[in-house]
C-alpha cells in the first residue's frame, strides 16, 4: 500500500516538471510576433531641417511648366519641356530673402552640383541647368551646404500641397489669378492670404510663390504678395506627356 502511494507520488511530481518546461520557450524559440505596436498616427517626430543663416526667410517659387514651355517656345530648356515627362507645378527655386531685397551669387566652395545630386532632384526641378544656376544664385545664400540646402528644399516643397485641380490640366484653363491663390490657401488652411503671390506674364500664369521661415513655416511677408498678378484673367496651358 506505502508503495502504491509512493509511485502515485513520484509520477505527479514528474507531470508537474515536464508542465512547468512546457511553459518555459526555449533557448532557440522564436519570439511571439503576432503582437504588433503601432505608433498613433500624427505622434511621429519629424526631423528639424538645416536652418540657414544669413538672411531673413525663404519664398519657394513653383512654376506651371507648361507655361513656361508654351511661352518660352524654341527657347525653352529641352529637358524639361520635350522630354514627355508631364510635369505641372514644378520647383523653381527656394530663394533666401531679405525684408526688403535678396542675396545673391553669394561666394561659395561647391560652385558645381555633381550629377549624382542632380538625379536626385529631377522630381522637383526638371533641369540640370536650372538646378545648377539656382544653387549658384540662391542656395550659395542659404548659409547651408549643398547636401542642407538641397534637403530644405525638398522639406519645403513638400510642405506646400498642391490644389487637386493643378496636379494635371489636360486642356487650356482660363481663370482668374485670384481664383489660384484661394485654391493654394483652401489646399493649405494654415497658409496666411499675404504669405503666397501668384505672377504672370502678359497671357499665362507663370508662378506660385509662398513665403516660409527659416524651419519652413508659412509666414506673412507683404512685400511679396504686393507683385502678384494685375491681370483680369491668366491661361494655364495643359499638361505636356503623360
Amino acid at each position: 500500500m506505502m508503495r502504491r502511494g509512493l509511485l502515485a507520488a513520484i509520477a505527479a511530481a514528474l507531470v508537474a516538471a515536464c508542465s512547468q518546461e512546457s511553459e518555459q520557450p526555449a533557448a532557440d524559440a522564436k519570439p511571439n510576433t503576432s503582437i504588433v505596436q503601432t505608433i498613433p498616427s500624427g505622434k511621429l517626430a519629424s526631423p528639424s531641417v538645416p536652418i540657414g543663416s544669413g538672411f531673413d526667410f525663404y519664398v519657394l517659387s513653383l512654376s506651371w511648366s507648361p507655361s513656361y514651355c508654351e511661352a518660352e517656345g524654341g527657347d525653352a530648356n529641352r529637358q524639361q519641356c520635350d522630354s514627355g515627362r508631364p510635369y505641372a507645378f514644378v520647383v523653381h527655386g527656394l530663394w533666401p530673402q531679405f525684408q526688403r531685397g535678396f542675396p545673391e551669387n553669394c561666394q561659395t566652395a561647391e560652385r558645381d552640383v555633381a550629377n549624382t545630386t542632380l538625379r536626385t532632384l529631377y522630381d522637383l526641378i526638371p533641369s540640370a541647368g536650372l538646378i545648377r544656376y539656382q544653387w549658384r544664385k540662391h542656395g550659395a545664400c542659404s548659409g547651408l551646404d549643398q547636401e542642407d540646402y538641397f534637403a530644405v528644399l525638398r522639406a519645403a516643397r513638400e510642405t506646400v500641397a498642391i490644389p487637386a485641380r493643378f496636379r494635371y490640366l489636360d486642356g487650356y484653363l482660363t481663370l482668374a489669378p485670384g481664383e489660384a491663390e484661394r485654391a493654394f490657401l483652401t489646399a493649405n488652411p494654415s497658409l496666411p492670404k499675404d504669405a503666397v503671390a501668384v505672377t504672370c506674364d502678359r497671357r499665362y500664369l507663370r508662378e506660385v510663390r509662398v513665403c516660409l521661415t527659416k524651419d519652413l513655416k508659412f509666414r506673412s511677408c507683404p512685400e511679396v504678395d504686393r507683385r502678384d498678378c494685375k491681370l483680369p484673367k491668366v491661361v494655364m496651358p495643359p499638361v505636356r506627356g503623360g
